[in-house]
């Protein structure tokens, strides 16, 4: 073969093996991914802000007093929650609670209540809790806070549960839940209701709340 000829030949055999290793080499190079990341739905979710409908709520206590369990309510009392399942890092949970509106159904057992050796309305005539973490449990959730009453301050933790539903187009809240609470923790007893013999440590909150979306 001449030296013109087997030069020629070289070249055709060179861009065919050219050109069936390209397409082998395309397909086995990994796809370019074109597709825009997934969005974090969890950092897109906000928590609704609910305020209190009073007229559909309830906050009530019992308390052993001579051996018979006793109840009451608060009449006033405010609420304000952040809160979705969904964006519990956001969700937060304020309650306000105006201690002389308390009622037992004696007025007498009433006034002793407000007084100073109790709960002293006049000097500290709200209780507040302040959560600044909720927290899912088996049974619910959990808000973690400091409750004030009486002038001192502790951490608490606040179990509730929470559902939603619409009405009239708009979604309404339930809170409920109870809370054990120590009076003499919070310096609810002076002078000789310190003593536990008549009316006994332990107070349980209840609370009933129907919760709308603010305005």
């Amino acid at each position: 073969m001449r030296k013109a000829e087997t030069a020629a030949y070289a070249t055709r055999t060179l861009r065919c093996m050219l050109a069936a290793c390209v397409p082998m080499l395309a397909a086995a190079a990994p796809a370019a991914n074109t597709s825009a990341p997934a969005a974090n739905t969890a950092a897109g979710s906000a928590a609704t802000r609910y305020t209190l409908d009073a007229a559909h709520s309830t906050l009530e206590y019992q308390f052993v007093q001579a051996g018979a369990r006793n109840k009451g309510l608060f009449h006033k009392f405010a609420v304000t929650l952040s809160f979705s399942p969904s964006a519990l890092p956001q969700s937060r949970l304020e309650v306000v609670v105006e201690t002389a509106s308390l009622d037992t159904g004696d007025q007498d057992r009433d006034d002793t209540m407000r007084s100073a050796d109790l709960l002293d309305v006049a000097q500290y005539p709200q209780a507040r809790f302040s959560a600044t973490s909720i927290t899912r449990t088996a049974a619910g959730y959990d808000a973690a806070g400091k409750l004030t009453i009486r002038g001192v301050t502790r951490v608490a933790h606040v179990p509730f549960t929470f559902r939603s539903s619409e009405q009239q187009g708009r979604s309404v809240g339930y809170l409920a839940g109870k809370l054990l609470l120590h009076r003499l923790d919070f310096g609810i007893g002076q002078g000789e209701w310190k003593s536990t013999d008549g009316v006994g440590n332990e107070v349980t909150v209840s609370y009933a709340l129907q919760l709308l979306p603010a305005r």
